[in-house]
């Protein structure tokens, strides 16, 4: 196989790069700098990475907190009742070792055979979803960047060109990688919901990174937005420009309503977070309202009133895969200025672990990043 480099750009043999050896706690993640840099494949290119974004994965991947046997939210550390068999965000296991990070900005430098060499040299960020492109919604097929393949938090890392946007703005690189995980989740659940302009949308964890993403994108499809955050991080969140912004966990949640919007309902509820706040979010739901879920930071195991869920006409929806061009859209949010970033915080790659555990410790606001340069 031929790689054609970059003319200017020296492809070293070994890298820098952030091992994840196994399930369990913060030990498991080691810097390599002794790492082999990838080769691209027939159809691929190398990417020298930039910075690469944080996000939910790749903590509950490596905690096995996807394990059904795991009922609390992540600390962080290893969960004793986890199972290897099914510690994963699909369910299969995976195989180490790993390197971690979905959400790239980075720069081509090198193309493999039958890969457009127009790229090389282009700053691109990295679509996240796998799929197999002659049947790509076959949900049981997909799979994702730095979960089942080998992902960005390194110097270098690979990947199929159909999953490569060029991106043409004046943000930092930082800024760029703060963007793919946590607003294509919440452009995807919003699009499952089908937001539009009459919808009036409650965020909890509005201070998240895709918190701030769902009230971005709701008030792009003009919308009106509540969003739930702690008084600490009510300034970073009315950045986003939030219509309206309650407690964390109002004593009660309906009469916050009332007094903010003049409604005790809303026709949406976006929710990451879960947990024992749960039931009042679905009893806010207005008759014919939907929910759409993307996570459970605050825990996976809720109480819920079937009656509320049938006698009230609601719709659930679940929102993980992502169909193709959203990913495209969003770039598009991106290059035209409709949407910006929110990055709280940029760790050295080295210091992946610190950036973990600040990702963890939820005292920010926007979204973690890690320099890979």
């Amino acid at each position: 196989m031929t790689v054609k480099p970059h003319m200017k750009q020296s492809i070293p043999a070994t890298m820098t790069a952030v091992v994840l050896t196994g399930h369990g706690d913060f030990d498991r993640l080691e810097v390599r700098h002794d790492w082999p840099t990838p080769s691209p494949s027939t159809g691929e290119v190398l990417i020298r990475v930039a910075a690469c974004g944080l996000n939910n994965t790749d903590v509950n991947t490596r905690t096995a907190w996807y394990s059904k046997g795991v009922e609390e939210n992540t600390t962080g550390g290893a969960f004793d009742s986890a199972s290897d068999d099914d510690a994963t965000w699909g369910g299969a296991p995976l195989t180490f070792p790993r390197i971690q990070g979905a959400d790239v900005c980075g720069k081509v430098v090198a193309v493999g055979d039958g890969a457009d060499s127009t790229l090389i040299g282009k700053r691109v960020m990295l679509e996240t979803w796998i799929r197999d492109w002659k049947n790509p919604m076959n949900l049981d097929a997909i799979t994702y960047f730095g979960s089942e393949c080998d992902g960005g938090f390194a110097h270098y890392t690979k990947i199929d060109q159909r999953y490569v946007h060029p991106i043409e703005s004046d943000l930092s690189d930082p800024e760029i990688a703060s963007f793919a995980t946590s607003y294509v989740t919440a452009e995807n659940m919003l699009n499952r919901a089908a937001v539009g302009s009459g919808d009036t949308v409650l965020v909890p964890g509005a201070s998240g990174g895709v918190g701030g993403a769902l009230i971005q994108l709701s008030k792009r499809r003009g919308a009106r937005v509540v969003a739930l955050c702690s008084e600490s991080k009510r300034e970073g969140v009315a950045v986003c420009g939030p219509d309206a912004i309650l407690p964390r966990e109002p004593d009660n949640l309906r009469a916050a309503l009332r007094g903010a919007i003049g409604s005790d309902t809303v026709s949406v509820v976006a929710d990451v977070v879960g947990g024992d706040l749960w039931p009042e979010l679905i009893n806010v739901l207005e008759r014919g309202g939907r929910y759409t879920c993307a996570g459970a930071i605050a825990g996976p195991m809720v109480n819920m009133d079937l009656r509320t869920f049938y006698l009230r006409d609601l719709t659930f929806t679940g929102a993980t895969i992502v169909p193709p061009g959203v990913f495209a859209d969003l770039v598009g949010y991106i290059e035209r200025g409709e949407i910006k970033p929110m990055v709280a915080n940029v760790f050295p790659l080295e210091n992946l672990v610190d950036a973990q555990k600040a990702f963890i410790a939820k005292q920010h606001v926007g979204n973690i990043v890690v320099d890979c340069r």
